[in-house]
């Protein structure tokens, strides 16, 4: 049987979208498995982590297997050694890849040349397993996902990228608001639309906070300079200072609505101070969800019926 790999959340259905939240929440509740019993998982990072890097190595040791942590200066993907020797070696070591990357064609690379799966950990396209987390977090306080607003105030990133397909995936309505320069690509956009049309979901970009935030069920938002990007710091301050989520942008959202954040947060920058412990705050059950949905993705890939 050939092997499967999740790098983006446009390799899912609808129906294999619900089933690894299903499986998520089932792990959540104290499903046991091991599924990875005798098995060795690389985790291939080219950039640091607390919550990747921690869930991923708590979920694979709970699922029986053995993850090995490969660090940004141990392997020099693409630097010292081409992504397919990598790729190759690796398969010949252990039965796994998670990989943590800048280029999104870095973790495409590793999944076309590698005869194990691999899990994109994070590409500066994509963040597949955040957005199963963020969708699992809204779906448990919400006890659903069809026909939801879900509104994002930032950065179109990988973040929103991800939480844009699963929305559609899910047929939640999704809303954008980022600054011109900024916003979701073109071709992404279109993919949520398409999806949409089969799920009944609706995708809405606008630069205004406000009419993104309006009435909407969750209210999501993330750094507005992402690792990497520390150069454009000061450019995109000035781009995003009217993109920060306060408390007066979340009350236009509907009672009950539900603040996100994918962390690190940056106090005072996208997210006002204190905002993290806001009543309408899940941001730690977020972060806590990540090792529940990465446990379902590495159950899915390993074959757990």
């Amino acid at each position: 049987m050939s092997k499967r790999d999740f790098i983006s959340v446009a390799g899912l259905t609808p129906d294999s979208l619900a089933a690894l939240l299903d499986s998520a929440d089932a792990f959540k509740t104290g499903r046991a498995s091991q599924q990875l019993a005798g098995k060795a998982i690389a985790m291939l990072f080219q950039k640091p982590s607390l919550r990747t890097r921690v869930s991923f190595d708590i979920a694979i040791h709970q699922l029986g297997g053995h993850p090995i942590y490969l660090g940004p200066d141990e392997v020099g993907v693409g630097r010292r050694e081409p992504v397919e020797d990598v790729a190759r070696v690796l398969s010949r070591y252990v039965q796994g890849i998670v990989a943590r990357v800048f280029a999104h064609d870095v973790v495409v690379q590793l999944a076309q040349h590698a005869a194990v799966p691999v899990v994109n950990g994070l590409s500066d396209s994509e963040h597949p397993c955040q957005a199963l987390a963020d969708l699992m977090t809204i779906r448990e306080r919400h006890g659903r996902l069809r026909d939801l607003v879900i509104a994002f105030v930032g950065d179109g990133n990988n973040c929103a990228a991800s939480l844009g397909l699963g929305a559609a995936l899910s047929g939640a309505h999704y809303r954008i608001a980022s600054p011109p320069d900024y916003q979701l690509p073109t071709a992404l956009l279109d993919a949520i639309d398409r999806i949409g049309r089969v799920t009944g979901a609706s995708v809405e970009v606008t630069q205004n906070p406000s009419a993104a935030v309006a009435q909407a069920d969750a209210v999501y938002t993330d750094v507005w300079t992402s690792m990497g990007q520390e150069a454009e710091a000061d450019l995109r301050k000035l781009a995003f200072a009217h993109y920060q989520v306060t408390p007066e942008l979340l009350a236009k959202a509907k009672p009950g609505a539900l603040l996100l954040h994918p962390l690190p947060a940056h106090h005072g920058e996208e997210i006002a101070r204190g905002m993290l412990d806001h009543p309408a705050s899940v941001v730690f059950d977020q972060a806590e969800n990540r090792l529940h949905a990465q446990k379902a993705v590495l159950a899915d890939l390993f074959g757990e019926a």
